[in-house]
């Protein structure tokens, strides 16, 4: 009898235990973290489709947009802190840095989007072709040879990418210039460029005080602060819009589920964001 009693115990306890376990991973999920599912290939190849990573709450502070949120209930971020909308203030505030790597809800359609922060408050931006020219100067580009990838669908929405090599058949190599580009900070990264589009040749931007001028790292497969809100683009992007900094991949698989193991990225685990 006794036996039994200590057996029940055990079972409660270990009960007990799952539940406290799953209630202080809910708080540490809706407080601090974020989990964000990479879509689209806008940020190659710092970021591929079908990355999975964490966004940090805690580098910006809080907002409309980044308090926590109850997604198995429905509950959006904004369902609980609308009231802080428009006031573009965050409780607890960071500053972001050129370079960052950002994710931040749409000012118009509310879409949760992730970009590289090129402009900060006050600076004026135009890119040349493909060349940022920051306050007046050329932001550097260094040539570092050629990404390469299959060219095959992409992640859950099945999407083919842009080749500089194309049209190129299906399964066959696809490959994109590479360059590294430098911030006058010392930020380095890896951007993707394949031609000369309309986005690589730009009218001079202002950034307004309490905004952020956004890009992606595939210059040409991104819709971004270059482009007007009203012209499918992003525009300028308020402080309180911020949802997190992108510091590390904690997952990665290129298929179109993440349960399909064969097409894991083992080489993208636990990789940081740079």
């Amino acid at each position: 009898m006794a036996s039994e009693e200590k057996s029940g115990n055990s079972i409660v306890e270990t009960i007990k235990t799952v539940v406290y376990a799953l209630l202080i991973a809910g708080v540490f999920r809706t407080l601090f973290f974020q989990p964000f599912w990479i879509p689209s290939g806008s940020m190659k190849e710092t970021l591929l489709i079908g990355d999975f990573l964490f966004v940090n709450k805690m580098a910006y502070g809080y907002s409309y947009a980044s308090c926590p949120s109850l997604p198995f209930a429905g509950v959006d971020a904004e369902d609980l802190c609308g009231f802080l909308k428009n006031d573009n203030n965050r409780i607890w505030g960071g500053e972001p840095e050129r370079g960052d790597v950002v994710v931040f809800r749409h000012p118009v359609s509310g879409v949760d989007y992730i970009k590289r922060l090129v402009g900060l408050p006050g600076d004026t931006l135009q890119v040349k072709n493909g060349v940022i020219i920051l306050n007046g100067k050329p932001v550097p580009q260094e040539p570092d040879g050629i990404f390469t990838e299959t060219n095959a669908p992409q992640g859950p929405q099945g999407r083919r990418p842009g080749c500089e090599n194309g049209p190129v058949a299906l399964g066959a190599v696809c490959e994109k210039p590479r360059f590294v580009e430098t911030f006058p900070n010392g930020t380095s990264h890896k951007i993707l460029n394949i031609a000369d589009l309309p986005a690589d040749n730009t009218a001079v931007f202002r950034v307004p005080e309490g905004q952020f001028f956004f890009m992606g790292d595939n210059r040409d497969n991104s819709a971004d602060s270059r482009l007007a809100q009203v012209r499918g683009g992003v525009g300028f992007v308020p402080y309180e819009n911020l949802i997190g900094r992108a510091d590390r991949i904690v997952f990665s698989s290129a298929g179109a589920s993440m349960l399909y193991f064969w097409t894991w990225r083992g080489d993208r685990f636990l990789k940081g964001v740079h």
